[in-house]
């Protein structure tokens, strides 16, 4: 026994070492993988705008998860950045259990970070607090379970296609891709610290390009860039992954010329940091029943709120999309081929801890004297200005941005439903409480109590997991106190630190202490009251220590998990019809015989539910090109850019739909034969679920 002892100690000490040279020299064991996680594209609302009616009406571009595997021999991290809004604890557990099955315990809430990007147009009720879901009218199972399923299927594609490979991080400017759409806020920054920076929003895009050891060749990158994904505004109904989707989506087939949306071999990731403050409506906002600028102060016009909308760059909210991910996706692809990049060297790390926020305290300076106090974090709630919505996307009723004074009306409506107590009227001081939701439980809780904590370490690059949107000023405070820590602690002077926005769970928003005392949207949206930054910049920097020296820390109270006990009211498929005198597939309306570059052609087809099947790795339209010996070639599907599938309900009784596919034909379209195609899913009335297809007649693409 005590020989196989001797040896067992050998193998693990050789192991060691070749782990050590390996990261030592820029060799880590890396897996990319991407997969089709799409929701439901009909009659689910979208998740971003909390508009109700804002009900999903098709797809523009499909909804991918992208995972990413780091280890050096002895540790492994795992990140994945989802096409979605933001995530939420339940979404995570779901899709650990199914990973501890496959994996047993390879991936955990310890080195495991789920990071929505942000997008405000894929449906919604997978959160699992009331707040957030209500809008959705409850937790949506067909989203769950769509969202589960591709994260689950791109770690698996990850896990199983681990290769040797060296880590670059590059970086570089994007200057005309975002503006701050709180300017008043970010100017009330301490006038030093705002003179440090040189723009009021990031524009730095931070990249990490992934490359095979074996031959060099770029396997995959991740990008990071500050800009809200609300180029799409809240009348779309069109589910989309928004502007950095869309460049995801480029660079990937740029990297891999021959392959269509969602199939490129290239795993490439446009990634959510502090975006909080951050907007890519260029023009910036302008009312729209005058024509001109709005109230600075309270985003307003004329006193209404509702007319203060920001746009631009393009005509319209859709070439808007596609000008921010084309600017995103070029910076991306000039990092991507410059060979100056800093590699990474050094060991893989991970740290978590679950904080109950308002349980937390730190020692902040009093601004009125300069002295030192003990404050706490609150219980949530959310203030008058919440309600005013954003120039991205306004609320409704007479709410304004910029509100620090309390109404009597909707202080009764406040108090009948979810009454602030006095402790938490001084805590949160000066936000007006419009919702108590924090004293909420009923049926569950309404937002969360309890956060995630984070940070990820390959090499000299360290990823913070943040549970929510970081406004400009507050992720640059928070980004710099990291480092110190780090640096301080042995990590090398070049360490870049990122923030890794929306990961985990979602708490709204983090506006620093002075941003606060203004209360518009931002602040409004702090659930955990005017120290919130403080008190997560004592928190991260406590894991930023231990993770340097190694040490333990409490993992914490574990959240509340409700899953299998949300509620919801949202109605199911009940059947489809393709009516008396048609099947499913049929062509209502044929495209025309011929077009030109610059057309949009269409084809309208009998119908099923797109709820019926999420279409996973499927399509719900092909555009064909007929080859030279008279077969058919798929040029583009419903990820494309170019192409639209609008799904109308026109019996609500009989159960009849139509399905509309549009092809804008752009200028890298030969001349040719063309043809379009749809598929799906119809319900019968005893609730069997049947395929169908349907093909149009084909047209000629004229030179």
């Amino acid at each position: 026994m005590a020989p196989q002892k001797g040896r067992t100690v050998w193998a693990a000490l050789l192991l060691c070492l070749s782990a050590f040279s390996g990261t030592a020299r820029g060799v880590y064991n890396v897996g990319v993988g991407r997969a089709d996680m799409t929701g439901p594209s009909a009659e689910i609302t979208l998740m971003g705008y909390a508009k109700s009616t804002q009900k999903g009406c098709g797809i523009i571009t499909r909804q991918y998860s992208r995972a990413y595997i780091f280890d050096d021999g002895t540790t492994r991290v795992l990140y994945v950045t989802i096409d979605t809004g933001m995530i939420g604890i339940g979404v995570k557990n779901l899709v650990l259990e199914q990973l501890r099955t496959l994996y047993g315990d390879t991936y955990t809430q310890q080195n495991f970070i789920l990071s929505g990007t942000h997008t405000h147009n894929g449906p919604g009720g997978f959160l699992m607090d009331v707040l957030y879901d209500i809008s959705i009218f409850g937790t949506c199972k067909d989203t769950v379970d769509a969202y589960v399923d591709g994260i689950v299927e791109s770690v698996k594609r990850a896990h199983e296609n681990v290769v040797e490979a060296r880590i670059y991080v590059n970086k570089g400017e994007v200057l005309d891709a975002n503006i701050n759409r709180s300017p008043t806020s970010y100017l009330a920054n301490p006038e030093d610290e705002r003179n440090q920076y040189e723009h009021d929003t990031d524009k730095t895009l931070v990249q990490l390009r992934i490359d095979r050891a074996s031959d060099g060749v770029s396997i995959a990158a991740i990008n990071w860039y500050a800009v809200h994904p609300v180029s799409l505004n809240n009348t779309n109904c069109l589910v989309s992954s928004d502007n950095v989707g869309y460049a995801s989506i480029l660079l990937e087939n740029d990297m891999d010329p021959k392959s269509l949306p969602g199939e490129s071999s290239f795993v490439g990731a446009f990634a959510s940091t502090n975006l909080g403050d951050v907007s890519p409506n260029t023009n910036g906002p302008r009312c729209i029943n005058t024509g001109e600028p709005c109230d600075k102060e309270s985003s307003s016009c004329g006193g209404e709120n509702k007319y203060c909308i920001a746009f631009g760059p393009g005509k319209d909210m859709y070439e808007s999309a596609e000008i921010i991910a084309t600017k995103l996706f070029d910076k991306a692809k000039v990092l991507l081929a410059n060979e100056s990049s800093h590699e990474l060297t050094g060991p893989v790390g991970f740290i978590h801890q679950f904080v109950s926020m308002r349980d937390e305290s730190v020692t902040v300076q009093d601004p009125t004297n300069g002295s030192s106090i003990e404050v706490k974090g609150c219980y949530p709630a959310m203030g008058y200005s919440f309600a005013a919505g954003t120039i991205d996307g306004p609320g409704e009723f007479d709410f304004k941005q910029g509100t620090t004074s309390d109404n009597p009306f909707w202080n009764l409506v406040r108090d009948f439903i979810f009454p602030p107590t006095t402790e938490d009227i001084d805590c949160h001081y000066p936000k007006p409480i419009l919702m108590g939701t924090g004293r909420m439980s009923f049926p569950y809780e309404w937002q969360p109590h309890v956060v995630a904590t984070q940070i990820i370490r390959v090499g000299d690059f360290a990823l913070v997991a943040v549970p929510g949107e970081f406004t400009t000023m507050s992720g640059r405070r928070l980004r710099k106190a990291v480092k110190e820590v780090l640096v301080d602690n042995g990590a090398p002077d070049s360490t870049e630190v990122v923030l890794a926005g929306l990961s985990n769970t979602y708490t709204s928003y983090i506006a620093t202490f002075e941003e606060y005392q203004l209360q518009r949207y931002e602040a409004a949206a702090t659930i955990f009251g005017p120290h919130t930054l403080s008190i997560y910049i004592k928190v991260y920097s406590t894991l930023a220590e231990a993770l340097m020296k190694g040490t333990q820390v409490e993992e914490g109270p574990p959240p509340p998990d409700v899953t299998g006990q949300t509620l919801s009211l949202i109605t199911p498929v009940i059947f489809d019809s393709a009516g008396f005198t048609h099947n499913f597939g049929d062509v209502l309306q044929q495209p025309p015989e011929s077009a030109k570059i610059g057309d949009v052609v269409s084809a309208i087809f009998v119908s099923g539910h797109p709820r019926n099947d999420v279409m996973h790795g499927k399509t719900f339209l092909t555009v064909e090109q007929q080859t030279a010996n008279n077969s058919w070639k798929v040029i583009a599907n419903d990820a494309s850019w170019e192409t639209r599938f609008i799904w109308t309900r026109t019996g609500s009784v009989t159960g009849t739909s139509t399905a509309e596919i549009r092809w804008e034909i752009r200028d890298h379209v030969q001349p040719g034969v063309y043809r379009i195609g749809h598929f799906g899913n119809y319900k019968s009335l005893w609730g069997g679920i049947g395929s169908y297809n349907g093909t149009s007649n084909s047209f000629v693409v004229e030179a």
